[in-house]
């Protein structure tokens, strides 16, 4: 196995020069570096991080704490985070909190202890311990899709956050399902204490106002952001008196959980119910119906967040941001219109009041 100073030798300079090479430490002439690393293709060098990161103090490492990596939606997050971190010469710890808070905080400290230059965290529905967990250590953090409301009063420090739109979205569903002459629409929404909850309540609402609809408690459920609490919500929405003609369902998992329960009580869609779902994913088209549904920015989403991540590691001082990055509209037949070719627009919903944003 070659060595430093093998790739010394054969580049003709010293092994310091070598290691200001690879580790970037300081300023080498470009034919210096050119050398240098035609030394270690030849060579076959591989640097020993271990070693590499005592000496500098950085592990060129990101800790990625996101809960339901099996979801699709995450999947493609974390393939989005990874290319990015592995472009800007960084490698990839991931951890599952289960969205629980303890949880969250013990595999939050359990990626500090393993010396991660920074994480990216989908926070829970509680995220107190998190939050005096990476503020007391002072751990730069990036926030992604779920926001984390922090007081404007709050001495603490801030954190980044990226997230896709959520409210305009939704409102874009409900303000075309009663386009097709629908009165009584449901959302199946996800678990209580999340902004994505918190915001696809508020774009549903603010889409019956837009057209003129009454809102009906009895049509909001909770899914929990599970198939199975969407199975059994939608199941309740069901045994209603005078049950809903169209369903959104607020992510992908409960949009699977929504469908099981109707296939039980023996509905079809769209004919007996139509159905919208926020979350696209690899398959939608290849339900009958095809399911039409708001498509997230995933993979971008988590590139998003390493860019972010990154600026914040070159300027820990700079102000804190939130980003936001647009959703498509994919419209497809579930919600009852003909079937023919798909189509991806941007939402265009109606005027929403605009709210503040976390930063």
């Amino acid at each position: 196995m070659a060595t430093m100073a093998d790739v010394a030798r054969s580049a003709g300079v010293s092994v310091a020069t070598v290691s200001h090479v690879l580790n970037d430490t300081r300023p080498v002439l470009p034919h210096t570096r050119r050398a240098v690393l035609d030394a270690v293709e030849e060579l076959g060098y591989t640097p020993n991080t271990l070693a590499r990161s005592l000496v500098t103090s950085r592990t060129r490492s990101i800790g990625l704490a996101v809960s339901a990596i099996s979801n699709p939606y995450f999947t493609e997050i974390l393939q989005g985070v990874e290319a990015a971190a592995l472009e800007h010469g960084y490698s990839l710890l991931i951890a599952d909190p289960h969205d629980d808070p303890a949880h969250e905080r013990k595999v939050v400290q359990l990626l500090h202890e393993r010396r991660v230059e920074g994480m990216i965290v989908a926070p829970s529905a509680q995220p107190r311990a998190l939050l005096a967990y990476l503020g007391r250590h002072r751990v730069p953090a990036v926030f992604l899709d779920r926001l984390v409301d922090m007081p404007e009063d709050d001495a603490g420090p801030r954190f980044d956050q990226v997230c896709a739109e959520s409210t305009e979205p939704t409102a874009r569903l409900v303000t075309h399902l009663s386009g097709l002459g629908h009165r009584r629409i449901a959302l199946v929404a996800g678990r209580p204490g999340l902004s994505t909850t918190a915001e696809r309540i508020a774009g549903y609402r603010h889409g019956l106002a837009a057209s003129g609809l009454p809102y009906d408690e009895r049509l909001l459920v909770h899914g929990h952001s599970e198939s199975a609490g969407a199975e059994r919500a939608t199941t309740a929405l069901l045994s209603l008196g005078s049950r809903p003609t169209a369903l959104v369902t607020a992510n992908n998992a409960m949009t699977i959980g929504a469908l099981r329960a109707l296939r039980t009580h023996g509905l079809s869609v769209p004919g007996d119910i139509a159905l919208c779902c926020f979350d696209d994913f690899a398959w939608a088209d290849l339900f009958t119906p095809r399911l039409t549904a708001i498509a997230q920015p995933s993979r971008d989403l988590g590139a998003r967040a390493v860019r972010v991540l990154l600026d914040r590691l070159a300027e820990p001082d700079r102000p804190a941001r939130t980003e936001r990055l647009p959703c498509a509209f994919v419209h497809r037949a579930s919600c009852g219109c003909p079937d023919g070719p798909e189509r991806t627009e941007q939402p265009e919903s109606p005027d929403l009041p605009t709210e503040g944003t976390p930063s």
